[in-house]
């Protein structure tokens, strides 16, 4: 059985993008997009580019998305204890006369 050309191109390497920080997944998917934007690569290393891009930018995502959910978690109890605050305040002070 012969291979086919897309068995016979490497794969990115990626089994340590899951362990970047998001500043390290950004720096290196600035290196990447650069190197796939100047061309001159052949059509395998190009391709294991891609792939190690697609990679990096998910992770970038990831970090983002549970920053975001970990913002809108601190604004949600700000705002409960504050609304909790202004009830406790204004049972305390009594009946407006």
């Amino acid at each position: 059985m012969s291979e086919t050309p897309e068995n016979t191109f490497s794969t990115a390497k990626l089994d340590d993008v899951e362990s970047m920080s998001y500043e390290q997944a950004r720096d290196e998917l600035v290196q990447v997009v650069t190197k796939l934007e100047t061309g001159g690569a052949p059509l395998e290393e190009s391709l294991a580019l891609w792939q190690r891009g697609e990679a990096l930018a998910d992770r970038c995502e990831r970090w983002l998305d549970g920053a975001r959910t970990r913002l809108q978690e601190v604004r949600e109890s700000l705002e409960s204890t504050d609304s909790s605050d202004e009830a406790e305040t204004g049972a305390a002070e009594g009946p407006a006369t």
